[in-house]
C-alpha cells in the first residue's frame, strides 16, 4: 500500500475522496453546469504518488486544498494534483459512464507533505505555480461546498478511515503540461505561508 508523509510519519490511505465542479469559474471553464448537489468520486490508494509523471497530451492538472482525515475529523492539511486524462473523461461524460479511467489511474493523485492543522478552514488558501508563473489559486470563499459539508457529505453514506484523504476541488487555470515543468504549491494560513513543495514533472 502507497503512503504519504504526515509530520514526520509515513501514513496509509486506503482512499481519496474527490470533490468534483466545485469552484464556479472552473465549472465555467471546461463549460460543465453547476451541479444540483455535491459531486463525489473516489481514487484508490495505487493512484497515490509524491512525485509527478508525464503520461501524455490528454493528462491535465488541477491544483487542490487537501484534508487528511483521522478520528473522522480533519487531522491535516495538504496540497494535491489530481491528475485527469481529459479525453477519457469526455468519452465518459457524453456516455453516462464511470470516471475511473479518467481520474483513478495509478500515480494520478499526487500528494505533497501534510502538516497537522486544527485552527480555521475559513483562513486556508493555496497557490500553485508552474515555472515561476502563478497558474491557480484557491480559497474557502470560493468553494461552492465548504470542507465541513464534504465531511458530513461522505459520511452519509461512505466510512472514513484514519488517513484518508479529501480533495476539496479545483479553482479555474487547469491545464496540459509537459515533461521538466516544475510546480511549486503554497498553502497559506491567515496569509502566512504553512507549506510550500516543488514537483518536476519526469
Amino acid at each position: 500500500m502507497k503512503q504519504i508523509l504526515f509530520e514526520k510519519n509515513c501514513v496509509t490511505p486506503s482512499k481519496i475522496i474527490c470533490v468534483g465542479r466545485n469552484y464556479v469559474e472552473h465549472i465555467k471553464e471546461l463549460n460543465n453546469k453547476i451541479p444540483k448537489k455535491m459531486v463525489l468520486f473516489n481514487k484508490p490508494n495505487s493512484a497515490i504518488s509524491n512525485k509527478l509523471f508525464y503520461f501524455n497530451d490528454f493528462v491535465r492538472f488541477e491544483g487542490e486544498l487537501c484534508f487528511l482525515i483521522k478520528n473522522k475529523q480533519i487531522a491535516g492539511v495538504g496540497f494535491g494534483l489530481d491528475l485527469t486524462n481529459a479525453k477519457e473523461q469526455e468519452e465518459a461524460k457524453k456516455n453516462g459512464l464511470p470516471w475511473e479511467r479518467a481520474k483513478a489511474f495509478d500515480n494520478s493523485a499526487v500528494f505533497s507533505k501534510f502538516i497537522a492543522f486544527d485552527g480555521d478552514i475559513k483562513k486556508l488558501s493555496f497557490k500553485l505555480f508552474i515555472n515561476d508563473t502563478l497558474v491557480q489559486e484557491g480559497n474557502y470563499d470560493l468553494m461552492i461546498y465548504k470542507p465541513k459539508e464534504i465531511l458530513q457529505e461522505i459520511q452519509s453514506f461512505q466510512t472514513l478511515q484514519d488517513y484518508d484523504i479529501i480533495m476539496s476541488g479545483t479553482p479555474k487555470g487547469v491545464g496540459n503540461y509537459k515533461r521538466g515543468d516544475i510546480f511549486r504549491c503554497e498553502v497559506f494560513y491567515d496569509k502566512e505561508k504553512i507549506l510550500e513543495q516543488e514537483f518536476v514533472a519526469k
